[in-house]
């Protein structure tokens, strides 16, 4: 019966990988035959004759992108690996679209990032053949976080400065950025720590006014991790992925102790930090400002915003085509706003289609959740799922001007390694809690 559901699951993902081939294709070869202006750019970046010719190198993007996922489910075929058979399409499906705008906007993006799609899925087999047991991982919680917490301290010393942000390492030939790996470790110690302690902090140990709260012993480790991980990130001017720790944080113990005092008190500590970090921090002050009215600083910083905003405009409900509008005027369109590039092509519906598969991933990952047996791994598939669905709306809260713009990366489909590879290590995560779930359930 095992054997027969794991083919079966790997059966209906590769026919959903089929269709992302097909629309990956389609959309290269539109660009291709569509816009001769693209391969005048790409025929003057040729270096010596090292690089491909346009054509060979469109064909290498989407069949080189489509074989890579779908050898994968073959190998998960093979080695009886039965995990849920929507998230690899989803994924496949945001990759293929982000693949397809940094190809447009500059082929030199889609090719580096082609380079990290391979490493990220070579770190996604590693997962899901090394490490198939979640449960052990609850043993390292405290390396977890001594190693997250190294990772955020080196950019303060060595790293570099980007957009605004101090967060980046340079380690000659490629340039990593630390703390969207620490996202996952912070998920891992939460999980390993919370799945310790859950009935204690539920509890309580102590009355004050009523209220029954854990002792320090217990809550100590929490907020000390929490607190060191925040501030660094406070100082190395990373506010978007402070943001993401912090709602993380929140749920996840919401989440183990179903009580909203915690909530109540965290959101309150937000209020307060934001309060302060506003008239302390100048390029807080900047983003809010800007957030608020974005007009008075049209030939400053306000410029991105402002840009964005004509391209939202722009697309209207079905967009200016693909390879038609003029997203290259947004400054970094290729990492913070790719989605304005995407809207203004493809329009609202496109935009609601890319909405459409991260909701789909964030649900696939709630019921992995709600499956699992063990708080660990019910924890861990929480904080991950909530990973994935805060960073997506806080870019996309920041690109329409809902929120402050906080410079983090739309998961999958923005350029950067870094924060690809992540993504694709919370990917086999999942799948791997995915897989104890179905493998129990079978048994």
């Amino acid at each position: 019966m095992y054997s027969h559901l794991t083919a079966n699951l790997r059966k209906e993902e590769r026919t959903l990988l089929y269709y992302i081939a097909a629309y990956l294709a389609v959309g290269l070869v539109t660009l291709y035959l569509g816009d001769p202006e693209l391969r005048q750019v790409y025929q003057l970046s040729l270096a010596g004759g090292k690089q491909l010719p346009f054509w060979w190198f469109v064909i290498l993007l989407s069949v080189g992108t489509m074989v890579g996922f779908w050898l994968i489910s073959v190998y998960w075929r093979l080695a009886g690996f039965c995990c849920d058979p929507y998230l690899l399409p989803i994924t496949a499906g945001l990759t293929a679209l982000g693949l397809i705008f940094l190809f447009r906007l500059r082929p030199q993006y889609a090719e580096r990032q082609f380079a990290w799609l391979l490493i990220g899925l070579l770190v996604l087999v590693i997962l899901t053949t090394m490490f198939r047991k979640p449960d052990w991982l609850a043993d390292y919680k405290y390396i977890y976080a001594a190693v997250g917490v190294l990772l955020l301290v080196l950019p303060i010393f060595f790293g570099q400065e980007q957009y605004g942000a101090r967060s980046w390492l340079n380690l000659g030939i490629l340039q990593i950025q630390p703390s969207e790996f620490v996202k996952i470790l912070l998920v891992l110690f939460l999980a390993g720590f919370l799945a310790e302690n859950r009935r204690i902090l539920s509890a309580g140990q102590q009355q004050i006014f009523g209220i029954s709260i854990p002792g320090v012993r217990e809550y100590g480790p929490l907020v000390v991790m929490w607190g060191i991980s925040l501030l660094i990130l406070v100082f190395q001017k990373d506010l978007g992925t402070a943001l993401i720790y912090f709602c993380t944080f929140l749920a996840m113990v919401y989440v183990a102790t179903a009580r909203m005092f915690y909530v109540g008190i965290g959101l309150a500590l937000f209020f307060l930090g934001g309060t302060a970090a506003y008239h302390i921090f100048d390029h807080v002050r900047s983003r809010v400002e800007i957030w608020l009215n974005p007009w008075p600083f049209l030939e400053g910083k306000g410029y991105q915003i402002i840009q964005s905003l004509f391209a939202l405009g722009s697309g209207g409900i079905a967009g200016s085509g693909l390879g038609q509008g003029l997203p290259e005027l947004i400054p970094a369109v290729h990492t913070d706003f790719i989605f304005s590039a995407i809207v203004e092509e493809l329009g609202l519906l496109g935009g609601c289609a890319v909405l459409l598969l991260y909701m789909c991933f964030i649900y696939r990952g709630l019921l992995i959740a709600l499956a699992a047996r063990h708080d660990f791994a019910a924890l861990t598939a929480v904080g991950l799922t909530a990973l994935m669905g805060l960073q997506t709306f806080i870019i996309i809260a920041g690109v329409i001007k809902l929120l402050p713009m906080t410079g983090v990366t739309l998961p999958f489909i923005s350029y950067g390694g870094s924060s690809l590879v992540a993504n694709f290590v919370l990917l086999g995560l999942l799948l791997n809690i995915s897989h104890e779930v179905n493998r129990n359930h079978a048994a």
